[in-house]
């Protein structure tokens, strides 16, 4: 997506050799307008699959789901992260490593809003390792039953395993953009 990298290119920051910061429109600071084509642009890849649910991960995901299920419109999930006392015992669970944070997070989402028959597109922000992936995939598939139909991507760390293994185990993954490397600073597209 030509528009994304465009972005990435004049407000994004290459911190070290594995680190793309674009907090200023996308994580932390959200540019609304940049989202709704990034929505249209993931409706247009996953229009054929039969979506009937996006899920997500708290927190930078939310937005980005929100804005491409207005496209499909069904509504999104968001697995959320740690213990919530207002979810209930009723839970899908997964450990999930967290690269840029370093950290493992267990998520989890309410057995009463996912089910077999359900077509979920995954949906996030990035994609380096794909433990958030991995994570979201066995709550769906494993303990929920349904179906990845796909997996929607904003930016892709293309130097890191990730993306390759979720393509490798027969995944529809999708993303805007693919940088493969940052040098000196300097975010390089593949």
């Amino acid at each position: 997506m030509e528009l994304l990298k465009q972005r990435i290119l004049e407000q994004g920051e290459g911190i070290g050799s594995d680190i793309v910061k674009v907090d200023m429109f996308l994580n932390h600071q959200i540019d609304v307008e940049l989202l709704c084509e990034i929505g249209k642009e993931f409706h247009r890849l996953f229009a054929a699959a039969s979506i009937n649910k996006i899920v997500t991960i708290e927190a930078s995901g939310i937005g980005i789901a929100c804005i491409a299920a207005q496209y499909f419109s069904v509504p999104v999930v968001f697995a959320k992260k740690g213990q919530n006392k207002n979810v209930g015992s009723d839970v899908y669970t997964a450990n999930v490593h967290s690269f840029t944070k370093g950290t493992d997070t267990v998520i989890g989402i309410s057995k009463k809003y996912l089910h077999a028959d359900d077509r979920v597109l995954i949906i996030d922000d990035f994609l380096a390792n794909g433990e958030a992936c991995n994570g979201l995939i066995d709550i769906i598939e494993r303990q929920a039953g349904a179906e990845v139909a796909g997996i929607g991507i904003v930016i892709e760390k293309g130097f890191q395993l990730g993306g390759q293994a979720l393509r490798a185990r027969g995944y529809h993954v999708e993303s805007l953009a693919v940088i493969q490397s940052i040098e000196n600073g300097n975010i390089l597209f593949g």
